[in-house]
C-alpha cells in the first residue's frame, strides 16, 4: 500500500521530516499542467516502491515558507529527503520509469553514504 501524503507549512516537518522512510516531496501548484500531468507517476512511483518511498505533496500556494525554505523557483519541484535532508533535487515532471530511476539512485547514494538501510 503506498503511503502518500499532504502536507503545508505548519505540519511539513512532522508529516516529511520525521518520517522513517525516504520522502519524495512534490513541490506543485493547481494552475501547474506540468505538475498535474507528473502527479500520476509519481503515485505509480510511490505505489512500486511501497514501503522504501513516501511521497509528500505540498501545494506551494498554500506552504509559502516551506516552498521559500528549499528555494523553488518553478514547479514542479521533486526533492527526496532522508530523515529531512535533501539528498537529490529535481525541477520539472518526468515520465514515470524516469522518476523511479532518479528515486532509486537517490536512495542508493544515500544508503552507501551513510552505510545504513532504512
Amino acid at each position: 500500500m503506498p503511503w502518500i501524503a499532504e502536507a503545508g507549512d505548519a505540519d511539513f516537518a512532522e508529516v516529511a521530516e520525521k518520517s522513517s522512510l525516504f520522502v519524495l516531496v512534490d513541490l506543485w501548484a493547481p494552475w501547474c499542467g506540468p505538475c498535474r500531468m507528473v502527479s500520476p507517476a509519481l503515485e505509480q512511483v510511490a505505489k512500486e516502491l511501497a514501503g522504501r518511498v513516501k511521497l509528500v505533496k505540498v501545494n506551494v500556494d498554500s506552504a509559502p515558507n516551506t516552498s521559500q525554505r528549499f528555494t523553488v523557483q518553478a514547479v514542479p519541484t521533486l526533492l527526496l529527503l532522508d530523515r529531512g535532508r535533501v539528498i537529490a533535487r529535481q525541477a520539472g515532471a518526468l515520465p514515470a520509469p524516469a522518476l523511479r530511476e532518479w528515486v532509486e539512485q537517490g536512495i542508493g547514494a544515500s544508503t552507501s553514504d551513510s552505510g545504513q538501510t532504512h
